[in-house]
């Protein structure tokens, strides 16, 4: 057994402290009998579209495997201003059989490029007022490169793809539905 030896003017004698506890039969410090290389878990893909407030630690923890060090989020948020008036809330719509379809073509993408395990994608339709999510995209894989380019191509394409549209509302009691200039259905200017 591995010891440490502490003195101290402050001991009267020498004291030896074990580095790591002895392994005892039927112990949680056991090593495990299957390796974890031979664990299988199920990837998931989650889709959510919700009237409800959207929640970063639910999201996450959908995601988490045992086989993952990485989890990347995107959280989209409402801020408080555009071009110069006041944003008092956002207000979401989806055609949701499309925008459901959309998704899921998306996360085919994401693995065909990238070896991630878990995809959730949560968007709030309704009101979402000032500061609360509107969107939480969720990744997990084995090391961080992959999860957090998978992230940056599922809003990206998100935005670009899918039928979702947002309502700014102002202030001053006006309010303006917003052209998405990502949308591959947007006319240029």
């Amino acid at each position: 057994m591995s010891s440490l030896e502490i003195s101290s003017s402050c001991f009267s004698q020498e004291m030896k402290l074990p580095l790591s506890p002895p392994l005892v039969e039927g112990s949680v410090f056991e090593p495990l009998e299957k390796d974890m290389n031979e664990v299988e878990e199920k990837s998931k893909d989650i889709i959510k579209f919700t009237a409800k407030k959207l929640s970063v630690d639910e999201v996450s923890q959908l995601v988490t495997s045992p086989l993952c060090g990485a989890i990347s989020l995107f959280v989209g948020t409402t801020r408080n201003n555009f071009e110069g008036k006041k944003v008092v809330s956002l207000e979401y719509e989806a055609y949701l059989p499309m925008a459901e379809n959309e998704v899921r073509k998306i996360y085919g993408d994401i693995r065909q490029k990238w070896p991630v395990k878990h995809i959730a994608v949560f968007h709030r339709l309704g009101l979402v007022p000032v500061s609360e999510a509107s969107i939480i995209i969720a990744v997990s894989s084995a090391h961080r490169a992959a999860s957090l380019e998978a992230v940056s191509y599922a809003i990206d394409n998100l935005k670009a793809k899918v039928p979702i549209w947002k309502k700014e509302m102002y202030e001053e009691s006006s309010s303006c539905w917003k052209r998405n200039k990502e949308c591959f259905w947007a006319t240029s200017d």
